[in-house]
């Protein structure tokens, strides 16, 4: 029996599954502890990947070499962009999955990589030596080494599940949670706390009435997640839509003095942007209606999810609020909501590779890091699988910036600002998002991902081909005019001034009015040429986006050269902040207290004023 190796993964969620493939691929002989290997990467929540800045996660993750958008898109039984009103950096992929599948899919990498080994157990106990992990102590009494440790165990440390006034210890219903472990940590200096979630009723839909809901089908021409050779989505499912009323409103409110949250009995903070429908009719007593969604969880179950629904509340008050909501007038349910109250660690003691400040070779990712979600927790994974395998063969650490990604934005948030409650990524969170877009993912983090060997070099070329097919349609674009006359039909159609002479196609691609697709239909030439080149929908699309915001992307450039000044000036690790008078009081505590590498990660910390940044400046300079 095998009782060494390089790397150990507890938990088999998203960030598990990350962790574990990533360094597993690239060598190293990697072993994942999971209690229920049945259940790997199960979608405990909504059965959906991606969605506001999400998606573009996602698309990062794919970019660098993971695997979560290629099973996204062996699974999909639905696919959306969001907000397509908007600019493209707000352009977000989302789509419904097939519950099942995507375990099953993801249960299929894993056993198909030679160096990964799979183990269904629980880790009770870290082995330490002098703050050092050494390996793993697990139920079943296996004492197993490794070099590194990564946890990413959810929602499972002492996990306890609230139903009214039920209430019961748990990871997710029906499955047991994880003592001691947390205890340990706390006991080595990891500071916790608790934080909760929900989740909503399950839905019988033989017993929906459809009719009184608004169908909300999928896109005529489903896109992918991975930038890889993935299936084409075909035969979709819909969505429905519904609302809530003042007559549900008012049942709920009959359960609040059964209410876990409203009596006191969880003391976690819940998700501030993904409250509980008991929460929200308090937050917005002025809303007469909340919106709600109901979704499929697969193409073979008749089981689906009451998006927006999530509850705590006593069962029989969820449903008596249920059978007023129209269409669900006579639903039955396979399970009633609930809600999660789990430990999770403190993440301002993280380094950047997400490696612990306190013990050391151990890396956290996931929702014990403070985070929601099945995408930040799977990009945290990730980061930590690559970042393990780098300490381990003695190079730099792999740390994104926040002008690079969604995924360093994320980290730095998390390491830099903690969490008050958990995190969820917004598109709102990154400053540099016009960069930061989900066409341009593969651009920003391929060439990172082929270096790792997480990118086989077929991919590359073909993603060396592809921005070579957009960077001649853009300068095709540039270069050559178009007979005025030609499009002065269209641009009468469409509301903006003709033309008296002839223009480079830029100029007129750059009016708001016109989309690359009008140039192609009115100009057969540049048609002629796409063809020629094998330009594809997507390659004529991204290199539209390029020249519309071109101006855009380099003011943001700009920035991010000048901003990335304060990056690039190191603070000593021993930095004593406590005799720096010029600082204010609560700078010396909060920089005392996370001990940040460079003068950008200090001016991001709330409360630390630009001129503690000038006084620390000064002293760097003395």
């Amino acid at each position: 029996m095998e009782n060494n190796y390089d790397i150990i993964v507890v938990g088999a969620g998203h960030a598990g599954c990350e962790a574990a493939v990533a360094p597993a691929r690239m060598g190293h002989q990697v072993l994942l502890i999971t209690m229920n290997l049945t259940l790997v990467a199960q979608m405990s929540c909504n059965p959906a990947i991606g969605g506001i800045a999400k998606g573009q996660i996602v698309r990062e993750i794919d970019a660098l070499g993971g695997m979560t958008g290629i099973v996204t898109d062996h699974t999909m039984i639905q696919f959306r962009m969001l907000n397509r009103s908007k600019g493209p950096a707000m352009w977000s992929p989302r789509a419904q999955c097939d519950k099942t599948a995507f375990t099953i899919y993801w249960r299929h990498i894993l056993e198909g990589i030679p160096n990964l080994h799979l183990r269904q157990d629980t880790v009770t106990e870290l082995l330490l030596d002098n703050n050092t992990v050494t390996g793993v102590k697990t139920q079943l009494g296996r004492v197993i080494h490794a070099k590194r440790v990564i946890l990413t165990n959810g929602t499972f440390l002492n996990g306890r599940i609230h139903v009214g006034e039920v209430n019961f210890s748990g990871g997710r219903i029906g499955e047991s949670a994880s003592f001691v472990l947390s205890d340990q940590l706390k006991e080595c200096g990891i500071r916790t706390q608790k934080l909760k979630t929900g989740t909503p009723v399950r839905i019988d839909g033989r017993t929906v009435d459809f009719s009184k809901m608004e169908e909300q089908e999928g896109e005529v021409n489903p896109g992918h997640f991975s930038f890889s050779h993935t299936p084409n989505l075909h035969r979709q499912l819909s969505c429905w839509i519904t609302y809530t009323n003042d007559e549900v409103h008012q049942v709920l409110h009959k359960g609040f003095e059964k209410s876990p949250m409203f009596q006191g009995r969880i003391q976690g903070v819940g998700p501030r942007y993904c409250p509980s429908i008991e929460d929200k009719i308090v937050r917005f007593a002025e809303r007469t209606r909340h919106q709600l969604f109901l979704e499929p969880e697969g193409r073979n179950t008749n089981e689906y999810y009451l998006n927006g629904f999530s509850s705590s509340l006593p069962e029989e008050i969820q449903v008596e609020a249920m059978h007023l909501i129209p269409g669900l007038e006579r639903a039955e349910i396979y399970r009633p909501g609930y809600a999660i109250e789990y430990d999770y660690f403190d993440p301002t003691q993280l380094h950047y590779t997400l490696e612990s400040k306190v013990i050391r070779n151990l890396y956290l990712a996931g929702q014990v890091n403070g985070t929601t979600g099945y995408e930040e927790a799977a990009c945290q994974g990730l980061m930590a699988g690559i970042n393990a395998h780098l300490s381990l063969t003695d190079k730099e650490p792999l740390i994104l910036t926040r002008s690079q990604a969604y995924i360093g934005v994320l980290i730095d948030d998390l390491v830099t600002k903690g969490v008050e409650d958990p995190y969820r990524m917004f598109t709102s969170r990154a400053e540099y998002r016009i960069l930061l877009r989900q066409d341009n993912a593969d651009y920003r983090l391929t060439p990172i991902g082929h270096q790792l060997g997480l990118i086989d070099n077929e991919r590359y070329e073909e993603f060396l081909h592809k921005y070579e097919i957009q960077q001649q349609i853009a300068e095709y674009l540039r270069r050559h005019a178009t007979q005025f006359q030609t499009l002065n039909e269209l641009l009468v159609k469409r509301g903006t001034p003709s033309l008296t002479q002839n223009v480079k196609l830029e100029n007129v691609l750059l009016r708001p009015q016109i989309s690359i697709q009008d140039i192609i239909d009115y100009d057969t030439d540049f048609a002629q040429f796409l063809s020629q080149i094998g330009a594809d929908a997507e390659q004529i699309i991204n290199a539209e986006t390029y020249i519309k915001y071109n101006s855009y992307i380099q003011k943001e450039e700009e920035l991010v050269q000048h901003l990335s000044n304060l990056d690039n000036i190191k603070l000593p690790v021993d930095m004593d902040y406590s005799n720096i008078q010029s600082l204010s009081k609560e700078a010396r505590e909060k920089l005392s207290k996370l001990k940040p590498v460079n003068l950008g990660q200090a001016s991001r910390v709330s409360g630390v004023s630009p001129a503690d940044i000038t006084a620390l400046m000064i002293v760097l300079r003395n």
